[in-house]
């Protein structure tokens, strides 16, 4: 297992040096000037010259690619020249020293997104702990409503099969996939929170945390989750369905479920001593991947119910082409899907024996 985990992890790490590889370059030949979008309109020469020297502007791409991956990099490399952009002396870097060879100092410390455009130099670890965990708390809400009603409806389509339950359920989940994300959020904001207000007594924009009604301080305000939590598992909410039908109507056919059957157990026994664990697997499969999805596409979904999230903060900074926090957001949500398919793949070990002595 530790070989097989050693293994997974050198294949994340590849990854994610690809993603990083990817979006540093797809991002720096845009065009426009950061040095100029990071003083505004009033800029003088001299002052674009500062900035540019200051943040290693100046320097070939490549260069400023390996200034990249330094900073994001845990073992890294500052030399001590203090006007250099990779020096300690600036403090933007929290870091533990470990040696020094000539003039450079090798450090470990936390991986260095750095900082705003947009925002006055604010930190772009900073800007993502702040909005990733109601992303997060969306896409696990979603998540779970998904699962959950998802094993159910299949569960009954599967014992139904071919029925006119059976067939509405197929309906449902087709239309689930067919119906953009941000197509139902707009739907569902309108009619839930608008038409119906008076009855669901929710909003058509809102986040987790809003200011009260003296603008003193935040509430909590669990209701605003209800809208956007059931527009994003939608469409996992219709690939769960799909799944767990077709691969419980496949475990059926197995010889231990006869052998069960002719035990005289119930169905709901079989089902939920047999048929269900191991009916899982592409259900496992299927949440893992939405769930890494959902952080990353909650995008449109943030922004038309107004969710204070990662997915809005990434629209947000795509509007002021704020460079870092694009470049930062991605490669958080890249770090979380690699994290997740790790795990998954410990999840698999678990529901199913044959994969684990593999």
């Amino acid at each position: 297992m530790l070989q097989y985990l050693l293994n997974k992890l050198g294949y994340a790490l590849l990854t994610l040096f690809g993603v990083i590889t990817v979006i540093f370059f797809l991002f720096n030949i845009l065009p426009g000037d950061p040095a100029k979008m990071m003083l505004g309109q009033n800029e003088t020469s001299e002052q674009v010259a500062a900035i540019k020297k200051k943040f290693g502007f100046d320097k070939p791409l490549s260069t400023q690619y390996g200034y990249y991956l330094n900073d994001l990099s845990p073992l890294s490399f500052h030399s001590s020249n203090p006007h250099d952009y990779t020096s300690l002396a600036t403090n933007k870097y929290n870091s533990i020293h470990l040696f020094t060879i000539g003039t450079i100092d090798v450090v470990i410390k936390q991986p260095f997104l750095r900082t705003s455009f947009a925002k006055q130099g604010k930190p772009v670890s900073q800007i993502i702990s702040e909005t990733l965990p109601n992303t997060a708390i969306l896409a696990i809400a979603s998540i779970f409503l998904a699962l959950l009603i998802g094993v159910v409806f299949g569960v009954f389509s599967a014992l139904y099969k071919d029925t006119w339950i059976d067939k509405c359920i197929q309906i449902f989940s087709i239309l689930g996939m067919s119906v953009p994300s941000f197509f139902s959020a707009i739907l569902f904001a309108w009619l839930f929170g608008y038409v119906l207000h008076d009855l669901t007594n929710l909003e058509m924009t809102g986040s987790l945390y809003e200011l009260d009604d003296y603008g003193e301080g935040l509430e909590l305000q669990l209701k605003n989750l209800i809208l956007p939590a059931f527009v994003l598992g939608i469409r996992p909410l219709a690939v769960v369905i799909q799944l767990m039908r077709n691969s419980l109507l496949e475990v059926f056919n197995q010889d231990y479920i006869r052998t069960a059957r002719a035990k005289g157990l119930s169905e709901y026994n079989i089902i939920k001593k047999h048929a269900l664990k191991n009916a899982m697997n592409p259900v496992v499969t299927a949440i893992s991947g939405w769930f890494a999805s959902l952080l990353a596409g909650a995008v449109f979904v943030e922004y038309i119910f107004n969710w204070n999230g990662l997915g809005k903060e990434i629209v947000d900074a795509l509007n002021s082409l704020d460079l870092p926090v694009i470049m930062g957001s991605v490669i958080v949500i890249a770090s979380m899907f690699v994290i997740i398919n790790i795990f998954v793949d410990i999840i698999y070990g678990w529901l199913d024996p044959k994969i684990r002595l593999n």
